[in-house]
């Protein structure tokens, strides 16, 4: 084999033939100067987050943030709108209650009523008014009652009695002994109807009916003041 040397024939062949071969002598330095364009385009770099990509998947990577960042301000946008209508809505609700101002008026007023409180008796000087009051209404109520039942008509008592007076012989007159029992007055006594019933032997006992109030006369005493008449009465016995 000889020795390679340019001046033999064979080279201008090789040279021709290095010719019509199709590759990129400078595409490193054509994917560096495309990479540096797409970064002044966007605004930012991206050396740190391709690193180990080709060109391709660099350029696409671009894109992506610039499509990224085109949406985010379209976001950003609708926002915008939406809060700057609900800004509107709620301007239009509270002009239509109109209410709401006068929750400022209702803040104002709060040291007044603190103010109030420096007023207010610790000691419970409220407390005793009251219960003064409750007092005055109560007796009022109950002087009102006791008024109320002493004008209502009381239910008096009585008892209606039958009396036995029996006489000594069947000489006694019984005329004068009726007039003596009947002439004993006393408050709460009212004598009634009386007849003579026999008893044998020709003797006639009295009976007298008479209506007594319980707390005003007592059976027993009336008893006695009759059985005074020695002179017509033997006994008196309750009969009824």
């Amino acid at each position: 084999m000889g020795v390679f040397s340019i001046r033999t024939p064979t080279y201008p062949v090789t040279m021709s033939a290095l010719a019509m071969e199709s590759f990129w002598l400078n595409k490193s330095a054509c994917d560096d100067a495309e990479r540096a364009y797409y970064e002044k385009l966007s605004g930012c770099k991206v050396d740190t987050l391709v690193t180990g990509l080709s060109a391709s998947e660099e350029m696409a990577l671009v894109k992506k943030l610039n499509a990224l960042e085109t949406e985010n301000k379209q976001l950003k946008k609708v926002t915008d709108d939406l809060k700057a209508l609900v800004l509107s809505l709620e301007a239009r609700v509270g002009s239509l209650e109109g209410g709401k101002p006068a929750a400022a008026p209702a803040k104002a007023a709060a040291p007044a009523a603190e103010e109030d409180d420096d007023d207010v008796d610790l000691f419970g000087s409220d407390d005793e008014e009251e219960s003064e009051e409750k007092k005055r209404i109560t007796e009022e109520r109950l002087k009102a009652y006791h008024e109320k039942k002493a004008k209502k008509p009381q239910v008096i008592a009585k008892t209606s009695v039958l009396f036995d007076v029996k006489p000594w012989d069947d000489e006694t007159d019984h005329a004068k002994m009726l007039e003596a029992c009947k002439g004993i007055e006393m408050d709460g006594l009212v004598w009634g109807a009386s007849k003579l019933v026999p008893i044998g032997y020709g003797i006639k006992k009295l009976q007298i009916m008479c209506t007594v109030e319980d707390a005003k006369v007592s059976i027993e005493e009336l008893g006695e003041k009759m059985e005074e008449f020695e002179d017509y009465v033997q006994s008196v016995d309750v009969a009824a």
